[in-house]
């Protein structure tokens, strides 16, 4: 009887603690803003200030989308400040002819190198975070050494589209298919079979070999087409571009929820509310002229109360 209780007691805590890891990314988001708008005498919570945070996130947004997808099958992506610098490399050099090839060429070399990543992982059988690694120091080369003499300028025309209702509605557009397809087709099931077990995926019939490589593959295409948004936002392109989005997008994931481990745990919602209580946090952090030593410090100090937090002790941390 005693036994009874005491697994009964154990039970409702462990979903207690569930239910607050699920509830913990929007209790921040919601203290974080309260927070800025306190401090900054709510001039951050201005619709013009709002509207700042959503459009320089948009890449963020975009490019998080195909990492969300790569960490639910238990991966890692750590090349897509990489691909981001190459892909806007070529978008800056082919819309000097035409605009769409420009946005084509993004995807097209985005796609190249998520190939290459899939290749490496699936085929080899080596780990992601090692492939992925790899591949951005090979591709921070490239891009270094395509702008060593100079940074590759966009064409003037492009600055006509740094409007913010361009910028957000293509990262709405992203947003809204990835939620559906995560959330509404077998897609997005097989990508959490495939987090939670693969031998047993494989078993239930799912291709896993397959589905990877697709996944790399979206993944690289979204950063690529995000390559466009980030050109037309800062127009010319030097070795340091896409320098530590990576990192930023890791952040941003882990503190709008998701487990690292990947799994059938995974929400679509995390991509949403990571991004934006990481754009806010850095926003209400420059608004307030804190040192950018300081920030970086209290980021890191939120972002490790977060994994604390948030952390599956009971299940294996297992990179695929």
């Amino acid at each position: 009887m005693e036994k009874s209780l005491k697994i009964s007691e154990g039970n409702n805590s462990s979903q207690k603690m569930q239910v607050f890891q699920r509830l913990l990314p929007y209790i921040g988001i919601v203290v974080v803003v309260l927070l800025f708008g306190i401090l900054t005498d709510f001039r951050s919570l201005t619709f013009r200030n709002i509207r700042l945070i959503i459009e320089q996130s948009c890449v963020l947004f975009i490019c998080a989308t195909g990492v969300f997808f790569i960490m639910t099958m238990g991966g890692l992506d750590f090349s897509q400040g990489s691909i981001i610098g190459v892909a806007s490399i070529a978008v800056a050099y082919f819309a000097q002819y035409n605009f769409l090839l420009a946005v084509i060429s993004g995807m097209f070399v985005g796609l190249f190198i998520g190939a290459i990543n899939g290749i490496l992982h699936v085929k080899f059988k080596i780990g992601s975070f090692i492939v992925t690694i790899c591949t951005m120091f090979i591709f921070r080369g490239v891009c270094a050494f395509l702008t060593t003499a100079k940074p590759m300028s966009a064409p003037i025309f492009m600055y006509s589209f740094n409007k913010w209702y361009y910028l957000i509605s293509a990262a709405v557009l992203v947003l809204v298919l990835g939620a559906f397809f995560f959330s509404m087709t077998s897609f997005g099931r097989k990508l959490k079979a495939i987090g939670a077990g693969e031998t047993a995926a494989r078993f239930s019939g799912v291709k896993v070999a397959k589905i990877k490589f697709l996944v790399f593959m979206l993944a690289g295409i979204l950063t690529g087409f995000a390559a466009t948004i980030n050109t037309i936002r800062v127009g010319s392109i030097t070795a340091s571009s896409g320098t530590l989005l990576e990192t930023n997008i890791m952040i941003s994931l882990v503190l709008g929820g998701m487990p690292v481990s990947g799994g059938a745990k995974n929400r679509f919602s995390s991509v949403l509310v990571g991004v934006l209580l990481f754009a806010i946090l850095n926003n209400g952090l420059v608004m307030l002229q804190i040192n950018p030593n300081v920030q970086q410090l209290i980021r890191g100090l939120v972002f490790l109360v977060i994994v604390v937090a948030n952390t599956d002790r009971d299940a294996v941390l297992i990179i695929k």
